[in-house]
């Protein structure tokens, strides 16, 4: 995917997905909270599209944009049992994917497109409250072996950044004594490896 540089616009409008859609995606959700992985390959296949238009339109580099798409779906699989609305699954990965995208602008120091700073900044209205944000003991313990697989480093970082508000690169490096410059590669190749160790989920 091209099209690094300066972002000067926001993320294309979504639209509302049609009753049909809305029910597959509830029975999708529903069996991949029941560890159905054949659900999960077509909640992906389904809307990895737009997770991908989402960075698209954002200007992100392909780095970047295989960042987001990661870290989005990884956020699907730790908050899938407390999604409010799991007809809406679609709309809440877009919501999760802009997000994401906002912020690896910010830390990049490139422009925010126009009204995004309030959006970044306001609550998500497709997010569970933060008390709610646990998951069913099976997937915490599933999401915690495969953490445990992964290395030293990796564990350490992906923790750190899994935290909820999600801190800066700044502070991440100074928790970790890690240069600013390294993070974004290392992330990359532990998040790659724990999709691999999480294909079963």
């Amino acid at each position: 995917m091209n099209g690094a540089g300066d972002a000067g616009t926001a993320a294309e409008p979504y639209h509302e997905a049609v009753a049909g859609d809305v029910d597959g995606d509830h029975e999708l959700v529903g069996r991949a909270r029941k560890g159905d992985q054949a659900a999960w390959d077509e909640i992906v296949g389904r809307h990895g599209s737009r997770v991908w238009a989402v960075a698209r339109a954002h200007r992100l580099n392909s780095a970047d944009a295989e960042d987001v798409f990661q870290v989005t779906f990884l956020r699907l699989v730790t908050h899938i049992e407390t999604i409010r609305d799991p007809g809406r699954v679609g709309a809440w990965l877009a919501t999760t994917a802009r997000h994401e995208c906002l912020r690896i602008l910010r830390r990049a120091g490139r422009a925010v497109p126009s009204g995004d700073s309030e959006i970044l900044d306001a609550a998500d209205p497709l997010l569970p409250p933060l008390e709610a944000n646990l998951l069913a003991d099976e997937r915490q313990a599933a999401l915690h072996a495969g953490l445990a697989r992964l290395s030293e480093q990796c564990q350490r970082l992906l923790r750190v950044l899994m935290a909820d508000p999600e801190p800066s690169y700044e502070e991440v490096g100074r928790a970790l004594g890690m240069p600013i410059g390294s993070i974004g590669p290392t992330r990359g190749r532990c998040l790659k490896h724990l999709k691999r160790e999480l294909g079963g989920i």
